[in-house]
């Protein structure tokens, strides 16, 4: 066998090897470890709590959807606005104002 060869199947049982040790020890961690037990996930009873929190919204000016509970509100002329920062609030707001007095 050449010497390259040589080194690639040592590496390779190196890793096997380390892997094997790295298994071994996070099992008998876990066996040594009674408290640690994870508990079962328990199923959510109420599907629509927190369905705010989940819901998404579109920024008109620059189109990112943001969760509603992140989103920056504006109302105008009647209507709730959402939007992704104060930059884009505040272009938006501008050009309202730009076609107002175009108007």
């Amino acid at each position: 066998m050449t010497f390259l060869a040589r080194l690639i199947r040592f590496l390779f049982w190196v890793v096997i090897v380390s892997w094997g040790v790295r298994l071994a020890g996070r099992l008998i961690s876990g066996l040594l470890q009674p408290g640690r037990m994870r508990e079962p996930l328990k199923p959510n009873d109420d599907l629509n709590a927190g369905q705010a929190g989940r819901m998404l919204v579109r920024d008109p000016v620059c189109g990112v959807h943001i969760a509603e509970v992140l989103a920056i509100p504006l109302r105008t002329n009647g209507e709730l606005v959402h939007f992704c920062s104060v930059a884009c609030r505040d272009a938006y707001l501008n050009s309202s104002r730009k076609l107002a007095a175009n108007a």
